[in-house]
């Protein structure tokens, strides 16, 4: 069995506001004002890909899927 995962707090809400904007930009028509939207996914796409958190080469692999799990149980 795997050790649990111990996400930074910053990195569990900086994931959660990914969620929620991509949740938001799926449920938005097409031309009904989605740019800032964009812009926002990738700011904080960005953001999270250069997190210190994931400055060893396995942590992605490792925790990708647990953050995932975090950041919904934390929006829940």
């Amino acid at each position: 069995m795997r050790p649990p995962f111990h996400f930074p707090d910053d990195l569990i809400t900086l994931h959660s506001a990914w969620q929620q904007t991509y949740a938001e930009l799926a449920q938005t028509p097409a031309g009904a004002g989605t740019a800032a939207l964009r812009r926002r996914l990738i700011a904080l796409s960005g953001n999270l890909c250069t997190h210190p958190y994931w400055a060893t080469p396995t942590a992605w692999r490792d925790g990708g899927v647990e953050l995932r799990r975090a950041a919904r149980t934390d929006t829940s």
